[in-house]
């Protein structure tokens, strides 16, 4: 539209970013519309970036330019300079390498969904196990988990298991090869479930529960340095979206190692916050030494690029699967297979230690949170809270709850006195919606992701993707696009409806702001030095394509950033990815 204008531009921030490189004392952007998200959301058209930090704004950013005629100056031409954007939940290791095995193909029906498992079984050995991971049932036309029938006809010689969060459905052979049959029992450690028909004779269907099928797994896995290089190509699309910070929400070993290789070459291009996973075992005794190691590890030691904040682990099941835990039952439901009229979701962390286990993990000043999907599982999360909250303040751990899809007006009170802050994901609202509504009533669904009533509570909620696969923005499960999250959040429209849901609930454009900036900043212990563009923090910023505060609203979600700068260093540019 301008191709003179943005060449310019982008010949600008090239200079630029040579000159910060090689350590030039000053850059001053000037002539743009710069949001800096403080707290009263002012404008500004001059930014001044010494280094890695912001020194002035407006007026005294451009008295600088008169003081330094040396500095390097980039003309913005009035386009829009925003804080650098963070994703308070993503999985990026996993992710990365999700693909380095065979492409997956998008799959939106039961037909395709058959289709590729008859590929792979024409690919793989006979007897191999073929796994399918997280294509969601939510998301297939048919609004149903493939039956065990469907599954043996298109691979009668191998064992399939479909896993969609932490349910599954298994075909005949993954059960047999499984120990799975009429005469069964789920362990007495196990808080999973077993679906049984009318007859006694498993389904195939079980929900938060994981069999060991004795079948050999043929699947090509990355080395080291396969994997370091594919998780940079994720930073680098990270970036190009307008990524400065990414929190990893269930960080193992394997992982940090990654991240820690990365940190050591100088070669992180997001800073990353990590939650690590740890042992949930019915033995206390083994919890704690996992919880000993996780606060004595060296990366809990602040550091502005790496650093461990917190602990996760999993309290409830899938709102997508038909496992959350929930205060009223399910109901009867063909598109999760339930049958039990009475049925409420899993509970997949028994009570007896969860107290014991933030009482520890805040002691240490760390942050715990857990995977909390429905209204039950938030309530049981925000009970130990308030329990541990008297003998352990809790205000300055942050204390969190991961996902918290479904909350009653009770909880939304509650997390608000605790002071306690929530990752959300607003791509399952869109991606989800419909098929919850069909579940759950439009009654009911005003209880799904309200983030109106959480800002009105001024409860600290922030946006996260929960990207799990797939390197790509709208590609990716889920995809961590954060234009189209932040157009969700304020249209509250769902795919396959036609009109939005419950729009009572949407946000405005600058609290749709605030929750990939200043209010992931809070819940990732940043907002000190990050989340909004102010003197003294750090120059993390992106450049963007248009004006989103003034476009139309449907132009949001297809929002292209230009640059994106970290430490005052570009990173990433339009111009230079082609």
């Amino acid at each position: 539209m301008f191709p003179r204008t943005l060449l310019q531009l982008n010949a600008a921030l090239l200079i630029a970013a040579t000159a910060v490189l090689h350590a030039a004392p000053l850059t001053i952007f000037t002539n743009g519309k710069i949001v800096t998200v403080d707290e009263s959301f002012s404008l500004s058209d001059t930014m001044a970036v010494d280094g890695a930090y912001i020194v002035a704004l407006g007026d005294k950013a451009k008295a600088l330019m008169v003081d330094h005629p040396e500095a390097i100056r980039v003309d913005l031409d009035g386009r829009m300079v925003l804080p650098g954007l963070m994703d308070s939940h993503a999985h990026p290791v996993g992710a990365a390498i999700m693909e380095f095995d065979h492409p997956v193909p998008d799959i939106e029906d039961i037909p395709q969904l058959l289709d590729y498992i008859a590929s792979r079984a024409k690919t793989l050995p006979e007897g191999s196990l073929i796994g399918i991971g997280q294509i969601f049932i939510t998301r297939l036309k048919e609004q149903r988990y493939p039956t065990r029938e469907e599954l043996d006809r298109v691979a009668p010689r191998h064992p399939v298991q479909f896993s969609t969060g932490p349910d599954s459905m298994l075909n005949s052979l993954a059960l047999q090869l499984a120990g799975i049959d009429r005469n069964f029992k789920v362990p007495a450690d196990s808080t999973g479930v077993v679906v049984f028909d009318e007859n006694g004779e498993p389904t195939g269907l079980m929900h938060a529960f994981s069999p060991k099928i004795n079948a050999k797994t043929v699947h090509k896995k990355p080395d080291s340095a396969q994997t370091i290089d594919l998780v940079k190509k994720l930073f680098a699309d990270y970036n190009s979206v307008g990524f400065t910070t990414i929190a990893d929400r269930g960080a193992s070993k394997g992982n940090i190692d990654v991240y820690q290789s990365l940190r050591a070459a100088n070669a992180l291009t997001v800073r990353l916050r990590l939650s690590h996973i740890f042992s949930t075992s019915n033995l206390w005794r083994t919890t704690e030494l996992a919880l000993d190691e996780i606060i004595n590890h060296p990366l809990t030691i602040p550091d502005p690029m790496l650093q461990i904040i917190g602990t996760k682990i999993w309290l409830d099941g899938g709102m997508l699967t038909g496992s959350a835990l929930m205060l009223e039952p399910w109901g009867v439901s063909r598109i999760y297979g339930i049958t039990d009229k009475d049925y409420r979701g899993v509970q997949r962390t028994p009570s007896e230690h969860l107290a014991k286990m933030v009482r520890k993990v805040a002691g240490a000043g760390l942050q715990f949170t857990a995977h909390s999907v429905g209204d039950g599982a938030v309530k049981l999360l925000l009970d130990t809270y308030d329990e541990v909250n008297k003998d352990t303040p809790l205000r300055e751990s942050r204390p969190c709850i991961t996902h918290c899809n479904f909350m009653t007006p009770e909880s939304i009170a509650q997390a608000a006195r605790l002071g306690a802050v929530i990752d959300m994901q607003p791509i399952w609202f869109h991606l989800d919606g419909a098929t919850l509504l069909k579940q759950f009533g439009n009654e009911r669904m005003n209880r799904f992701q309200p983030l109106r009533a959480l800002f009105d509570a001024k409860v600290t909620v922030g946006g996260g993707s929960d990207h799990m696969q797939k390197i790509g923005s709208l590609r990716s499960i889920n995809p961590y696009n954060p234009w189209l999250a932040m157009w969700i959040a304020m249209e509250r429209k769902c795919r396959y409806l036609a009109e939005p849901l419950h729009p009572e609930g949407g946000l405005t454009r600058e609290e749709a702001i605030r929750l990939y900036t200043i209010n992931n900043a809070k819940i990732l212990f940043l907002d000190k030095e990050l989340g909004s563009l102010e003197v003294g923090k750090r120059a993390d910023f992106i450049i963007l394509d248009r004006d989103i505060l003034a476009c139309p609203l449907d132009d949001l979600k297809t929002t292209q950033v230009r640059g994106t700068w970290l430490d005052g260093k570009l990173i990433w540019s339009a111009e230079t990815s082609r």
